[in-house]
Parts: structure tokens; sequence; C-alpha cells
């Protein structure tokens, strides 16, 4: 699944530096995370690096992009390949 971040946000600015996928980005009121780049940190990390720095606990799974752990390294894959070496 990729992650979504509620409104509940309080744009405290820690979660952004830390994706790297470069996922995060400021929306209108606070943060929104792209599920098209989006792997839950998948080939980077063990843990989404954004929901353990998140002092509010308010990214959790989006319902609406469920992905499987094989699909989010499928993802990770294709994503580093695009960025190059």
């Amino acid at each position: 699944m990729s992650l979504m971040i509620l409104d509940t946000c309080v744009n405290c600015d820690v979660c952004e530096p830390v994706c790297p996928n470069k996922a995060i980005s400021l929306g209108e009121l606070y943060y929104v995370i792209d599920p098209n780049l989006c792997t839950e940190c998948v080939g980077h990390f063990d843990n989404p690096q954004c929901v353990e720095v998140c002092p509010v606990e308010c990214i959790p799974h989006d319902p609406d992009h469920v992905e499987s752990q094989e699909q989010l390294m499928r993802k990770y894959e294709h994503l580093m390949a695009k960025a190059g070496p």
C-alpha cells in the first residue's frame, strides 16, 4: 500500500526530507504523499521513514492504493531505473 497523510498533519516539516523517493510534498493545507512514488521505503529501509519521524502519527496506509510487498519492490526497482546512476 501507499501511505497517506491525514488532515491532522501539523506541517512540522520532518517527513519530507526523510522520504527516499521524494514522494512527499507540501499540499495546499498540509503535506501529501504521491502514491505513484511511495514504496513505503521498500528497497531503502525496513520501515517507512515518514511514519518513524511523524510526531502526531498521521500517516496510515492509503486504502485507495493497496499494493503487495512484491508490487512495492517492483515500483522501487522502476523508480531506481528511472533515476539512473
